[in-house]
């Protein structure tokens, strides 16, 4: 079973005490999670809403009053002035209920995900809520307002109050559902001294806005008057007395020590004379809507605020080991960590965690449980969707080991044979982190049981406690339940409808006569607390100190078995402590001050031998000889002889010194024998490798590499005109007039820089390798190098670079072309893949266009040829085009097919948008995490879905998803053949040619280099004549 994140956490002994702005004193308590369902018990609902809400003033989570009925006392309500979660009054049939002093709902939790304050269907049997008393409420700040089903409500008029005055300004729900008063109330609707609106009859019901913004100056969110002065600061909610922070009636995020804040202060600060972080010793944790120093009873202190949940789980076990009284700090579980197991019971239909058949096997051994347990009448009940059967009684000993429940134990149906719940015996904690209905951190009902058998429980931590409906059940009312419960905090419990105690006088049922305090069950073992001794979970009349089997001593009122090497004595005490070192005498031996079964004799103690023998009073001596070697004759003490060599010992050992001279000398004799032979060997290798050809020692099955290098001379090459220059040389556009032949080729001429360092003349002399053997009619040829300058050769394109071309023709430019350079480039892609060289720098300003239906891919400074067994290529470092590489590429430096395939796809997006510039407001170093967020380059206006999804596809994050490039042809070929259906250009008829045609561009050339134009030759004519490969 997978043990998930542990928790164990020391705890503070005081709760926590919220200051507000007044300096006062406020204190909190857990709201309810129950919304509209049916509590436990409806006969201790209000006693229930009374022990959680007497004394309140601040609710940490939700307010419902729900399924009161009657005349009962509300004025525990009266004390109640913020509520963290939201407000629900439903189902209550009670005619007042006395909110008056609520002054804040924060709304962190939301009824029905939308509202606030909830007030609805407050009506039986003719009777209902006339009257909901909020006349201090000012501030809403998250949620809105919810009042209907309501036949009785005379005060206040929901309809007439103001809530958007209450409402926060930054609070834009306004989804109100607002009833009109109720047409059977007398009266008038309000006092004749309130302006507008009231919350019940008399004049102190009257809604007031002296404090709010509806009266406040321009600007304010709160005001105290009416100047431009008296407004309240911005971190106040519900009014102020004065401009600063610390007047705030309450406190629109964070209370610290009575000043409105937006955060409390932070675990670090930054020291800006070390430039580094370090501990702030104001650091302050939140808890709620206040900071405090540290958390609250039954709380964890994570790093900034206190909470009741551990974190998710993560490799790391975290278990807080006692660090005081005062803390609850989390940390990381150094060595073994307790067992513990993250509640996985079916959920029931009111929403709690349930044990059955199929989960319960899943709790076995565990010590801790991270969540809560529940038992129900489908624990036991067979399911009938599934057929499977349910808990049988021997299923629930996997409990036997448990010692801690972080959430709820609730226990509704048992086995019928079982008259208590001993399965939990060890059961020592339950925190109460997580609430039944958000209110029962214990509770057993309607049960057949006789005692709770719960001996070792020891604390329960948080919620109520609830025993109803049983029965049977005895010894509820003699259990210390104040040492059990939080003394503030709670428990309280709620004991009801059980057995009387009486009955159970009369029965029989009552406490062992050696319990004190009280008793979990029937017998010694089940007491709370022991009258004279307890030895292990029973309690005994004496310790066995004087007389047994197996003596003991008495540890206050416990009693531990002496150590079993102790001599049992008779008249007096054997041990004095549990330990070997604690013993009266020994029962058999003594080795210093520990009584032992035998003395140490031949021990490694300290990285030495420790040899004993034993005297006759039963102490252990050390022996005289310090053997180490050879220990095997002992004396009749133990100790080991000291022999001394013998005649025949010499003798033995001369013959063996011998034999091992011998050989060592044969050894060295074979060595030098068998190097002979190796140097022969290498020199015959030689000589063959000189005279005739020898078979490979690990052929590779690669093709040979054919391809013809030029080396061209200067006075071949003329240079007409500078195309461009760049950080290593210059391209010119010139001509190439081979020596012996009356032809001349446009050419483009790449000159170094005299200047340029070894690693650039090193690096034009890579690519020229790379483009020399290239043999595609879609990839640029190198014609030759010339190395008396350092000048690479290769095919004249007639109208640069594809990204210009288009940016300077996109009137011109339509459908049939566009596709078309598609298909080409993927060609040329393809044709690079099958000779295993990858690109990685494939960009529209890096494909040449040699006429409007023929381009070439070019720029081979980044390309690498991959080896007959590489699949992959690791750049090392320099400059590379970002925007225009796959995610590997960018975050491991790793290039692929692949990883071409990515930039082909930002290629296509470049023709697709004539020129624009990918990701153009995104700065290159943030484009990782933009691409991991899933973004992507958004659909050109001319592309129609089937195009975009193809450059979708390239851009995937794993590189095995994404088409290869003899995928890429065949999907584009098809396209081309149909143009308009997967690009729409509009006026796309009427467009012209887009640049002028070959023979016009070499009647250009012809003029500036002032020759015949029958001297012209294409490149690739002269190379190699070969037909029209076209699409």
């Amino acid at each position: 079973m997978k043990v998930r994140t542990r928790l164990r956490c020391g705890y503070t002994l005081t709760f926590s005490l919220l200051t507000v702005s007044s300096g006062s004193a406020q204190s909190a308590c857990m709201g309810t999670d129950m919304k509209l369902s049916l509590p436990s018990s409806l006969e201790n609902h209000h006693e229930m809403l009374r022990l959680l809400y007497t004394g309140c003033q601040v609710v940490h989570g939700n307010l419902e009053i729900t399924h009161l009925h009657g005349t009962p006392d509300l004025s525990f309500l009266q004390g109640i002035v913020e509520v963290q979660g939201y407000v629900l009054v439903a189902h209550v049939s009670v005619s007042l209920l006395p909110l008056d002093n609520l002054r804040i709902i924060r709304g962190s939790q939301l009824y029905n995900s939308s509202y606030a304050l909830a007030v609805l269907d407050n009506t039986l049997d003719g009777r209902g809520l006339r009257t909901l008393h909020l006349r201090s409420l000012t501030e809403i700040l998250f949620g809105s307002v919810y009042v209907w089903g309501n036949p009785q409500l005379c005060f206040p008029d929901p309809q007439s109050i103001n809530w958007r005055d209450i409402l926060d300004q930054q609070n834009t729900d306004t989804r109100h559902r607002l009833q009109p008063r109720a047409q059977n109330c007398a009266g008038p609707n309000c006092s004749s001294q309130c302006l507008t609106s009231c919350w019940g009859e008399a004049a102190q019901d009257c809604q007031t806005f002296k404090v709010t913004r509806s009266n406040c100056a321009s600007g304010c969110q709160r005001c105290k008057g009416f100047l431009p002065n008296d407004c309240c600061h911005k971190q106040c909610a519900a009014g102020c007395t004065g401009p600063k922070d610390s007047d705030c009636l309450a406190c629109r995020h964070f209370n610290d020590s009575g000043v409105c804040k937006e955060n409390c202060p932070p675990p670090t600060t930054y020291d800006p004379a070390t430039f580094q972080s370090k501990p702030n010793p104001d650091r302050k944790f939140s808890f709620g809507a206040t900071c405090v120093k540290t958390c609250p009873y039954n709380y964890l202190a994570m790093d900034v605020a206190c909470t009741l949940n551990y974190p998710k789980p993560n490799p790391k076990d975290v278990v807080p080991q006692p660090c005081g009284n005062d803390t609850q700090k989390c940390e990381k579980c150094e060595g073994d960590c307790p067992k513990g197991m993250d509640d996985h019971g079916a959920v029931d239909s009111s929403g709690s965690t349930m044990v059955t058949a199929a989960n319960v096997g899943q709790f076995n051994k565990c010590t801790k449980i991270f969540g809560s347990l529940a038992f129900h009448s489908q624990s036991f009940s067979r399911d009938p969707v599934t057929n499977a059967s349910g808990l049988s009684p021997e299923q629930l000993s996997v409990f036997r080991n448990l010692e801690e429940i972080t959430g709820y134990l609730y226990i509704e149906a048992w086995p019928q044979e079982w008259m208590n719940l001993n399965v939990f015996d060890n059961l020592k904690v339950i925190r109460g982190r997580m609430l039944y209905k958000g209110v029962f951190s214990l509770a057993i009902q309607n049960l057949q049981i006789t005692s709770l058998g719960l001996r070792s429980l020891r604390s329960i931590s948080g919620g109520l406690v609830l025993l109803h409906n049983n029965s049977q059940l005895c010894y509820t009312s003699s259990l210390p339940w104040e040492s059990i419960v939080h003394p503030t905090q709670g428990p309280h419990r709620i004991v009801s409808k059980n057995l009387d105690p009486q009955i159970c006088e009369k029965q029989g049922h009552v406490c062992h006569r050696l319990c004190k305090g009280g008793c979990w069950g029937p017998g010694p073992g089940q007491c709370a607390s022991c009258e004279t001794f307890q030895r292990g979970t029973e309690c005994v009349e004496h310790c066995d100190i004087y007389q047994g089997s197996v003596r003991e001593y008495a540890s206050e009122s416990l009693c531990v078995a002496c150590h079993p090497e102790c001599q049992p004595l008779n008249g007096s005490a054997s041990c004095h402590g549990p330990g070997a070192e604690h013993c009266v005498e020994c029962r058999k031996f003594q080795d210093g001050d520990f009584c032992v079964d035998h003395c140490p004799s031949g021990v490694k103690e300290d990285h030495q031998t420790v040899w004993k023998y034993s005297n006759a009073t039963g102490h252990c001596l050390p022996c005289n000889t310090n053997c180490t070697l050879s220990c095997t004759v002992k004396d009749e003490r133990g100790c080991p002889v000291d022999t001394r060599a013998g005649l025949g010992t010499t003798i033995a050992a001369a013959v063996g010194g011998v034999v091992l001279f011998f050989i060592l000398l044969g050894l060295l004799f074979f060595y030098l024998r068998r190097q002979k032979k190796l140097k022969r060997k290498e020199t015959m290798a030689r000589i063959l490798q000189e005279h005739e050809l020898v078979e490979p020692l690990a052929p590779s099955g690669a093709s040979p590499n054919q391809a013809q290098m030029r080396i061209l001379k200067e006075t071949e090459l003329k240079k007409l005109k500078v195309l461009g220059a760049g950080a290593f040389g210059t391209v010119y556009k010139g001509v190439w007039a081979p020596d012996g032949e009356n032809v001349k080729i446009p050419v483009a001429i790449k000159v170094l820089r005299e200047n340029t360092s070894p690693k650039a003349n090193k690096e034009i002399l890579d690519e020229a390798y790379v483009m020399a053997g290239v043999a595609s009619p879609y990839v640029c040829r190198l014609l030759g190098i010339c190395l008396t300058s350092t000048v690479q050769v290769t095919q004249l394109m007639s109208y640069g670079c594809l990204l210009e071309y288009v940016r300077k023709n996109k009137d011109h430019i339509g459908s049939q072309l566009l596709l078309n350079w598609c298909v080409q480039i993927a060609k040329g892609m393809s044709y690079l893949e099958e000779v295993r060289l990858v690109h990685r720098d494939l960009a529209a300003r890096n494909v040449l266009v040699k006429n409007p239906n023929h381009v070439k891919i070019t720029d081979f400074g980044l390309a690498r040829l991959l080896d007959i067994d590489e699949t992959e290529y690791h750049a090392d470092g320099g400059k590379v085009p970002i925007k225009w590489m796959a995610l590997e590429s960018i975050l491991q430096r790793k290039f692929t097919h692949q990883s071409d395939v990515w930039s082909y796809g930002v290629t296509v997006w470049e023709l697709m948008t004539f020129g624009a510039k990918p990701y153009d407001m995104i700065p290159a170093r943030d484009i990782p995490e933009v691409l991991e967020g899933g973004e992507r380059l958004p659909q050109p206006p001319i592309c129609t879905i089937d195009v975009y999804m193809i450059m979708v596809k390239c851009w995937m994050i794993d590189p095995d998803y994404r088409p290869r490039f003899k995928d890429l042809v065949k999907e584009f070929t098809t396209m081309a053949r149909d143009p308009p259906r997967y690009v729409v250009i509009q006026n796309e008829e009427q467009m012209g040619t887009p640049s002028p045609v070959d023979n016009q561009f070499f009647r250009l050339l012809v003029e500036e280099e002032g020759n015949n134009l029958r001297e012209l030759l294409d490149a690739e004519e002269y190379l190699v004549p070969q037909p029209n490969h076209f699409p």
